[in-house]
């Protein structure tokens, strides 16, 4: 096994007794050999930390996430700070940040902005020099096998030799010399930058956490996917908009319709078609047909107010109100289905009088306006029409079948789960349902209750049978899927009820409001904290923390509540969340040294932050300073490498 891959070890989590004697010596055949991997593996303990990055709630908003990895939540350029500051001005040290962050970029504006040869021929050299440094100072936490994976395999042998030499050794001065002169003669020097750049981006942070919800709002979630699934180290816990595409996936019409909803909402339709591949064609025909123009159903404009043709605008809101319909059909279909789910409340087509055109809500009468009824049957007003039945099994069927969307939530599963404890902290994406005195309320389903951590570990089961078994028709573990998306006691969506109907329908604002679940205000009790720690098997002193995404912290509110025990992170990238927070949300790095919160500037594009020379990072709070600075063995992998070298010393006397 190679300790020095971080997320081997934690995410399969091995028990080494089950190494047989006679299988660990066919890999340490020698007496020789088991020494050395203990020297080794006990040396490793004694390297500091790796750096984890937690983000959350990306929403489709890929430049803005790119940026951020990129720049490691401004921890590339505070070491440029911290190295370079003496020998630096300010805005050179800003150059080399953006350098390393885009280096395509920043080598096209440099070619622009030398005038001679020589000029750029000194550039190359300096920041080469520079690079290297960076990347040594990057790379030094690690052992030189992992330094070695993370450099580009075209460039491994220059660029060791470059790293790992002595500039005052006089014998190989030349050697080292002819090494740089040849990167420029033979016309790599953009390559070499280029390929240690990312480099050192991959060496700055060693583990990524995703906190949930890469879909949905902004237009490029594939995009942020296939980041992801090329990215180094990573783990994710699932958000209810994650959930929504799982759903999909694992055969739930109604996650599908309502994520086809989101998509007409905020005018990303695009994701399905031509992201995914999946056509829409038959649906577009049927809502132009049956459907009219409806001012509350026109798509939100978060990416400008272009159209790719004339009448798309109103192509739309008619896709808008037709999905949305199925979505309130099949929704009471459901519930009728799961009456264990307790949920009659929301069966709201049945409340309707038609006649009258108003509903009943909690015994009042509200009259409704924007209608669009005309394909439901009020004698069965959950019944699909024979054409919606049609539509709606030719979409599940080809996003079952779209290749692109299967792998990208087929990583989402196995790199996913519903929480995650690493290294003193338990992640997750949206809260613990509780009562207002701060008792985890249970969530029945036949003779069984389930709640806190059970409640948890039970949606997790679902989840992974559903979409293990997506042919299943009209599963519970399918419906449940649903469920999590906006029932009120589910650990991903944290309110009594989704009022998506009412926003639609009623002009009394008062029905519109979603009332959140006690605990978004007892999580800012350290002792409700503590609770909760301990509940997952923590000790529940000060060095653990609970990291919350789900809800962006608004204007004057604290992103870290109950004394640094719970911090929230939900990342604010989405546009439509930042007229609210004021700014574009948090990240958060743990590093050897302690935690820091970071706050983001709203992002609008890589060019602009190229052209302006600035990172939308704008303030670092530390949330903990180690009083002294964790190594590898105050961490989870600490712990298995531990286990290893016991078993290694048992091996060990069978050689004497």
């Amino acid at each position: 096994m190679n300790f020095d891959d971080n997320e081997e070890l934690v995410n399969k989590q091995v028990d080494m007794n089950a190494y047989s004697h006679n299988l660990l010596k066919e890999k340490y055949p020698t007496k020789q050999d088991v020494i050395t991997e203990i020297m080794n593996l006990e040396a490793i303990l004694h390297l500091p930390k790796g750096t984890e990055h937690f983000v959350s709630d990306l929403h489709g908003e890929y430049t803005a996430f790119d940026h951020v990895l990129r720049n490691g939540s401004g921890s590339i350029k505070q070491k440029i700070q911290d190295y370079f500051s003496d020998r630096m001005t300010e805005q050179t040290m800003q150059d080399f940040a953006l350098l390393i962050y885009y280096p395509e970029d920043e080598l096209a504006l440099v070619k622009k902005k030398l005038r001679t040869e020589n000029e750029l021929q000194q550039w190359y050299l300096d920041n080469i020099s520079h690079l290297l440094e960076f990347l040594e100072l990057s790379g030094s936490k690690y052992t030189r096998s992992k330094v070695r994976k993370a450099l580009n395999p075209n460039f491994v042998y220059i660029t060791e030799e470059l790293l790992y030499n002595d500039p005052q050794e006089f014998n190989k001065r030349s050697y080292i010399n002819q090494l740089l002169k040849n990167i420029l003669k033979l016309d790599q020097a953009d390559k070499f930058i280029i390929a240690t750049c990312y480099t050192i981006q991959r060496l700055v942070v060693d583990h990524l956490h995703v906190l949930g919800d890469v879909y949905d709002r902004g237009e490029e979630p594939d995009k942020i996917m296939d980041r992801l699934m090329n990215y180094h180290s990573v783990d994710m816990q699932w958000g209810n908009h994650d959930l929504l595409w799982l759903g999909a996936m694992a055969g739930s019409k109604l996650c599908m319709l309502n994520l086809l909803r989101i998509c007409a909402r905020y005018n990303n339709l695009n994701i399905i078609e031509d992201a995914y591949g999946i056509n829409l064609r038959h649906l577009s025909r049927f809502a132009e047909e049956q459907y009219e123009d409806n001012p509350q159903f026109r798509p939100k404009l978060t990416n400008g107010d272009g159209y790719r043709f004339n009448g798309e605008k109103l192509q739309i809101t008619q896709i808008h109100q037709a999905v949305a319909m199925m979505q309130f059909k099949l929704e009471g279909q459901v519930i009728a289905r799961r009456p264990e789910l307790e949920m009659d409340d929301r069966d709201l087509l049945n409340k309707i009088d038609y006649k009258k055109n108003v509903i009943s809500l909690n015994g009042k009468e509200y009259p409704l306006q924007n209608t669009c009824f005309n394909t439901v049957d009020p004698k069965n007003p959950s019944e699909l029409t024979d054409e919606e039945n049609a539509i709606v099994d030719e979409l599940l069927i080809s996003i079952q079948h779209s290749t692109k969307l299967k792998r990208h939530l087929d990583f989402m599963m196995n790199k996913g789960s519903m929480y995650r404890t690493y290294n003193g902290n338990l992640l997750f994406h949206g809260c613990i349902p509780t009562d207002e005195e701060g008792n985890f309320c249970s969530l029945k389903i036949g003779s069984k209750e389930y709640s806190g951590k059970k409640l948890f570990d039970f949606s997790e089961k679902m989840i992974r049978k559903a979409y293990s078994n997506p042919n299943v028709k009209d599963d519970f573990a399918t419906d449940f899927m649903w469920y999590l998306w906006q029932g009120a006691l589910s650990p991903l969506f944290g309110k009594k009820s989704m009022t998506t109907f009412e926003r639609y329908f009623i002009a009394d604002k008062a029905c519109h409001e979603e009332v959140k679940n006690p605990y978004y205000k007892l999580r800012e009790n350290k002792d409700f904290c503590i609770k909760i720690l301990q509940e997952f098997g923590f000790a529940g002193d000060d060095t653990n923390h609970i990291i919350n995404g789900h809800t962006p912290v608004k204007r004057g509110h604290n992103a870290i509540c109950a004394e640094g025990y719970m911090l929230v992170i939900d990342g604010g990238y989405s546009k439509a969340y930042q007229p609210t927070t004021g700014i574009a949300g948090y990240t958060l790095l743990y590093n050897s040294y302690g935690l820091q919160l970071v706050s983001h500037q709203p992002f609008t594009s890589k060019q602009d932050a190229i052209r302006s020379g600035k990172d939308i990072v704008s303030t670092v709070r530390v949330v903990k300073h180690e009083l002294q600075r964790k190594s590898v063995a105050d961490t989870d992998i600490g712990e298995n490498i531990k286990e290893k070298i016991r078993v290694l010393y048992n091996l060990l006397r069978n050689y004497d």
